[in-house]
């Protein structure tokens, strides 16, 4: 569930341009007008935010169609849609339209901007490297991030052929991954370069794992992500500790169960444990401890038999018990 932030405007009506009702209603699915003019309304009523179930619910729609419309007029240059943390919540802006339907706050000059030599030939690259020609919103974004996040142009393009050798291409995935960098204070090749490094180390990590318990990176959700990070990154447990959690997993209860893996790794963390040698060693302390509490029941069960038997003759004494040795 997202939660929406807006930048209010506070008032007692909620007016919709006329250049949006005009150009951009009519192209745009009903859905899709329903939550930009109920959204809009929130933003004029002073309300500081509200989350996509509550949207959903009022309007009787999925909350994906809250998502899909944010994104439709992020895309259309209509609203201003930032990530404002990796939980899925958005700082939404909603944009004044000119009659050109440009943005006219705040915004990039584009004709300007391109009429810099250096920026312009960023973006030629950039074109190159994704293998299609930009659309003016993307652009824009990539020249902002030289104000907005401090990169050079150098920095930009490094971003981009990383994203491409990943296979992704979409500005929004681009988008993400320049975030996250700029989260990470990423400011230098050299910072970028490190980074790379340590989250494809992580990640080819993290694929072993889930290839050893026959599940694919695509299927797992966020909670299982953030435990696999946390077996490689935070607990720094080789792969083969991690695959004998796995093991051990299967053995008792017969499936892949993230919690149970979990708590055994976190328990091996906090006795101290780094290596399938010192799972071994514990296990065989374990045993022998066993063994001897075992062995010291049999012992202290046999101290009874250490005392003297004493004999006696059972007929001599039924003849006692009897008086009849008295008649000898």
């Amino acid at each position: 569930m997202s939660t929406f932030m807006f930048k209010s405007k506070t008032n007692s009506f909620t007016p919709v341009s006329n250049i949006f009702i005009d150009k951009y209603m009519p192209k745009a699915r009903g859905e899709y007008v329903k939550i930009y003019i109920l959204g809009l309304k929130y933003c004029m009523s002073g309300e500081l935010g509200v989350n996509s179930s509550l949207l959903a619910s009022t309007l009787h729609l999925l909350e994906t169609d809250i998502m899909n419309a944010w994104n439709y007029w992020s895309d259309e240059n209509v609203i201003k849609l930032i990530p404002i943390d990796k939980m899925g919540n958005y700082s939404i802006e909603f944009l004044d339209l000119n009659d050109n339907g440009e943005i006219s706050n705040d915004s990039i000059n584009l004709l300007h901007e391109l009429s810099n030599n250096s920026t312009k030939d960023m973006l030629q690259e950039i074109e190159k490297l994704l293998g299609r020609p930009l659309s003016s919103k993307e652009m824009t974004i990539y020249i902002g991030w030289q104000s907005d996040y401090n990169f050079s142009q150098e920095l930009i393009l490094l971003l981009i052929q990383y994203c491409v050798s990943k296979g992704k291409t979409d500005y929004r995935y681009i988008e993400k991954i320049a975030i996250a960098w700029h989260e990470n204070n990423i400011r230098t090749i050299e910072n970028a370069q490190q980074f790379i490094k340590r989250h494809e180390d992580k990640w080819i990590k993290i694929r072993k794992i889930l290839g050893y318990l026959g599940i694919k990176d695509a299927e797992i959700m966020k909670p299982q992500e953030q435990m696999l990070d946390k077996w490689v990154s935070s607990f720094n447990f080789p792969l083969e500790v991690v695959f004998r959690a796995c093991d051990i997993c299967f053995e008792r209860i017969n499936k892949a169960d993230f919690k149970y893996i979990d708590a055994i790794l976190s328990s091996w963390f906090k006795e101290g444990i780094k290596t399938v040698t010192d799972i071994d060693t514990k296990d065989i302390k374990k045993k022998t401890y066993k063994k001897n509490a075992s062995d010291n029941k049999i012992v202290q069960k046999g101290n009874f038999n250490n005392y003297e038997q004493r004999s006696y003759d059972f007929n001599e004494l039924e003849k006692k018990l009897l008086g009849w040795d008295n008649n000898d």
